[in-house]
């Protein structure tokens, strides 16, 4: 079997710097998933309900306006799965959703079957696109956990790269956008060494941040499993990271 690829991607590089889902930019992500599909085996873990739900609700002029983020979630997932299911369509791609919360992860039977499952559907040439199930996981909400559920998965079908695209290159020594000076961590030697330099920054768009990367990579450290975290707003930011073309964070777990 190919080595299997995690991509997860946030709610920022799938708004593209807007308020809305961009179209365009799953087109990218497809592209980049086709060109990656001779050599890998692609599981996607996609956030960006909540903001595919406020789109919708603005598009169709209701005046109503929904706050419960579980709400938001259980209108904007099937909605988020349309769109990706159309633009994989178009790459000659099939998708299959996975909506999981930490307990279908951590149980010893509810672990063999969601492997098993996702197993399953690599076996068949589909796409597994995973999610927060936001609609129960209340706390993971507000935790912003897909970042730590990407790694989770990884682990779970012993990904050979989990790569988490953010909206900025990486990690870095302080937050870039409050401070100039701030430098890219390149290369995490020690993940406790770099717990001091964690400022999360709101985007006020998705709910994980820095701190999220973090457990993402102790998540990961051990397992043999090499995380890059780059910036999902660049185009063809997955093919240019595997390659070394632009700068970002890796870490060898």
């Amino acid at each position: 079997m190919k080595p299997i690829i995690v991509l997860k991607i946030g709610t920022s590089t799938l708004t593209a710097g807007t308020e809305n889902i961009s179209r365009g930019k799953i087109e990218d992500i497809s592209r980049q998933i086709l060109e990656l599909k001779e050599k890998y085996n692609v599981i996607l873990v996609s956030s960006g309900a909540i903001a595919t739900a406020r789109q919708f609700i603005k598009l169709s002029g209701s005046k109503k306006q929904i706050d419960n983020k579980s709400a938001l979630s259980a209108i904007g997932q099937p909605k988020l799965m349309q769109i990706y299911m159309e633009v994989f369509a178009d790459f000659g791609l099939h998708a299959a959703q996975c909506l999981l919360t930490h307990y279908d992860l951590n149980g010893n039977e509810s672990r063999t079957n969601t492997k098993s499952t996702i197993a399953d559907l690599l076996k068949h040439d589909y796409i597994p696109i995973i999610n927060e199930n936001d609609t129960v996981a209340v706390e993971e909400i507000i935790l912003g956990d897909n970042d730590k559920l990407s790694a989770m998965v990884a682990e779970l079908v012993g990904a050979e790269k989990l790569v988490i695209a953010s909206d900025i290159d990486g990690i870095f020594t302080g937050n870039p956008n409050l401070n100039p000076n701030a430098q890219l961590i390149e290369k995490v030697e020690s993940i406790e060494a770099i717990k001091s330099y964690i400022q999360d920054i709101d985007n006020n768009l998705g709910t994980g941040g820095m701190q999220s990367k973090i457990h993402a990579l102790e998540i990961c450290e051990g397992k043999n499993i090499e995380v890059l975290i780059v910036n999902g707003g660049i185009q063809f930011f997955l093919r240019k990271a595997l390659k070394g073309q632009i700068k970002c964070t890796k870490f060898k777990g």
